[in-house]
């Protein structure tokens, strides 16, 4: 417990954690609002025929609001490397696993919070927009909209711990970000810029993104790569395998 009330005091303390906070909210809202407002009877005169995913629609801001929690992740074991304060947190706290889980705790928390307030809004946006347009608003006690809802915030917040986890092993905020940003955005492109179907497939099977993005789909599963909560997991291993690597190169390295 006292390694978690250090992080966490730490972490509620840097003015960045709350600007990266809200500009996950702000940056999740505003782009499914603009995804949702464009779903009008010009691109889809009849609604009944356009199958189109409204609760995933709403949902698309996750795909930029990934970004803020990767740089926050990053930069709370980054920053320290860069100060050199890691060195005074591993001689108040010598078991360093111990530090590296409290700092995954007391993100999570952090992370967690913020982006439930992210899709609650999201979802609530969609409810007020897309009915004014003539699509039917998304219902939030769906088994569908519930998971893809609840996916979402899991995503956020394990992209935050794969930030967190390359800063261990990289010891560099920057180095971190670049690997992480390679991840979440550059494989995902590569798949759509490949032309071979059977590679297509793989990427967005076995990358962390889109497989894990595929939470939010409730329609047409059948046709996705891989289904939500597998490709949902595909993003947890990829998360846990570097934060247990990192744990790993922490113990046996010189800070």
């Amino acid at each position: 417990m006292r390694a978690l009330h250090a992080e966490w005091t730490k972490l509620r303390t840097l003015p960045s954690t709350w600007w990266l906070l809200a500009a996950t909210v702000a940056l999740t809202v505003a782009v499914g609002a603009a995804a949702t407002a464009s779903l009008t009877s010009r691109v889809c005169p009849l609604p009944a025929d356009c199958h189109e995913d409204t609760v995933k629609l709403s949902l698309t801001g996750v795909w930029l609001g990934q970004a803020t929690c990767l740089v926050l992740g990053a930069l709370t074991m980054g920053a320290e490397y860069g100060t050199g304060t890691i060195r005074t947190t591993f001689t108040a706290m010598p078991a360093r696993t111990r530090v590296l889980t409290a700092k995954a705790t007391a993100l999570s928390a952090g992370v967690g919070a913020a982006a439930a307030a992210a899709i609650l809004a999201s979802l609530a946006v969609a409810r007020a927009i897309l009915p004014a347009n003539g699509f039917p608003a998304p219902t939030l006690t769906a088994p569908a909209t519930l998971r893809a809802a609840a996916g979402s915030v899991l995503c956020l917040t394990l992209v935050t711990l794969l930030g967190l986890a390359l800063a261990a092993l990289l010891r560099d905020t920057a180095a971190a970000l670049t690997t992480g940003l390679a991840l979440l955005y550059v494989i995902p492109l590569l798949s759509d810029l490949l032309t071979s179907p059977t590679w297509q497939h793989r990427l967005q099977r076995w990358a962390p993104m889109p497989a894990g993005l595929a939470i939010q789909s409730t329609k047409n599963l059948d046709h996705l790569p891989i289904g939500p909560w597998p490709g949902l997991g595909v993003l947890a291993a990829y998360a846990a395998a570097l934060l247990a690597a990192g744990s790993v190169l922490l113990r046996t390295r010189d800070a």
